[in-house]
């Protein structure tokens, strides 16, 4: 079994940053990309970030100029750099990494941006 395990949420003020981590418990599975998605309160749970295992990466366009995605694939582990938060950023974020048969998500970690 597989676990995602998500870190660098918290509580900022309109304007800051923070860097979300996810870490996966094995490093022996095969991976073609990597994920952030969120679930703001009410809404539907929405594809943030993806990078792919050959750097490739797409961007929501809410998040265009501010978020940047980067992963180290030997370790298992994809970054989430937030800049220029906005409060209607305010979600739980989950990591996500696909492969060909497999589709694991982390807990969740909760990024709260105060105007």
């Amino acid at each position: 079994q597989v676990q995602l395990v998500e870190s660098g949420g918290g509580l900022v003020q309109a304007g800051g940053s923070l860097r979300l981590s996810c870490a996966a418990s094995r490093t022996d599975f095969q991976i073609n990309d990597m994920a952030w998605h969120r679930q703001a309160p009410g809404k539907q749970r929405e594809l943030v970030a993806r990078i792919t295992m050959w750097g490739t990466s797409t961007y929501a366009d809410s998040v265009k100029g501010r978020f940047t995605i980067a992963s180290e694939n030997a370790k298992y582990t994809v970054y989430l750099q937030m800049n220029s938060l906005k409060p209607e950023d305010t979600a739980i974020y989950y990591c996500n990494m696909r492969g060909s048969w497999t589709d694991y998500w982390g807990q969740g970690t909760q990024v709260t941006v105060s105007s």
